[in-house]
C-alpha cells in the first residue's frame, strides 16, 4: 500500500462535470487516487469521463458525501485551499510545505484530506473553519485566476515532489516513533468544540446570540496548537468536570 492512498482530494460542490474529469486526470498523473465529491451540482457524466481520458477509474470510484463533515470525518489532518486573505486569520502554508505536511501526516498511516472549494467561491468561511491549515497557491497577483484542475495538478505535484524527496534521502521511519504521537480524527475534533460550545453557553462564557465570535477564535487557538489525541482526551475531560458543576 502507498502512502499516498492515505491522501483523499476532495471537491466542494463542483458545477461543471468536465473540471471533475480533468481534476481526477490530475490526480492520477501524480500517483493520487481517492477522489471525494461533496454535494456536486452535476453527478458525474460522459463529459467528466471524456475529460479524465486515462483516469476514468478515479471518476468511476469517487466517493459522494452530502457534507464537507463526512468527507473528512476520518481524517486526523485537513487542508482547505484559499485564494484570497480572510477576516479570521489561519495558519497558512505554501505549497510545498502543504505537501510535505500531508506526506508527513500519510507516512503515520493518517488519512489526510486536501479541500478544493467551488469553482467562483472557493469554501466558505465555516468551511474553511473546518481545516487545520490553508494553502495558497502564490499566482500571478495581476492575473491570478487558476481553474479547478489546475490547482489540483499544482498541490497534487508538491505532494508528490515530498513523496520522492523523503525517498529520495532514503529516509527511514521508525513504526515506534511515528505511532508516538497521535492526532485525533476529524470528527472527534468536532464533537469536543460541540462540547465546548454548549459548557460555555451553560457558564455564560459566551453569548447565545452570537456564539460563533468567540467560537472562531477557538477553533483557530486550538488548530494552531494541533492538539494531540491524549490532549483531546484531558480537555474533554476538564469540560466533563465542569458540565457535572452545573
Amino acid at each position: 500500500m502507498s502512502y499516498l492512498d492515505n491522501i483523499k482530494i476532495v471537491l466542494v460542490e463542483t458545477s461543471h462535470t468536465g473540471n471533475m474529469g480533468s481534476a481526477a486526470r490530475a490526480m492520477k498523473t501524480m500517483g493520487l487516487t481517492n477522489l471525494c465529491l461533496v454535494n456536486p451540482i452535476i453527478k458525474p457524466d460522459s463529459q467528466s469521463i471524456s475529460l479524465a481520458a486515462g483516469a476514468s477509474d478515479i471518476i468511476k470510484q469517487a466517493q459522494i458525501f452530502s457534507s464537507l463533515e463526512a468527507a473528512v470525518a476520518d481524517c486526523s489532518l485537513v487542508i482547505g485551499t484559499s485564494a484570497r486573505a480572510r477576516s479570521l486569520q489561519w495558519p497558512n502554508l505554501t505549497p510545498k510545505e502543504c505537501g510535505d505536511k500531508i506526506i508527513a501526516e500519510a507516512c503515520r498511516h493518517a488519512q489526510v484530506a486536501l479541500v478544493f472549494g467551488r469553482e467562483r467561491v472557493g469554501l466558505t468561511n465555516d468551511e474553511l473553519q473546518k481545516c487545520h491549515f490553508h494553502v495558497s497557491i502564490p499566482a500571478n497577483p495581476d492575473y491570478s485566476s487558476l481553474n479547478l484542475a489546475m490547482s489540483v495538478q499544482v498541490l497534487s505535484y508538491e505532494i508528490r515532489m515530498s513523496l520522492l524527496s523523503a525517498q529520495e534521502a532514503s529516509i527511514k521511519l521508525d513504526e515506534k516513533d511515528i505511532n508516538e504521537v497521535h492526532y485525533p480524527k476529524d470528527e472527534d475534533i468536532e464533537r469536543f468544540y460541540q462540547h465546548l460550545e454548549q459548557t460555555l453557553l451553560h457558564t455564560g462564557f459566551i453569548n447565545p446570540h452570537h456564539p460563533g465570535q468567540i467560537m472562531g477564535r477557538l477553533r483557530r487557538l486550538f488548530t494552531r496548537a494541533r492538539i494531540e489525541q491524549q490532549e483531546l482526551n484531558i480537555l474533554r475531560g476538564i469540560l466533563t468536570s465542569i458540565d457535572k458543576k452545573q
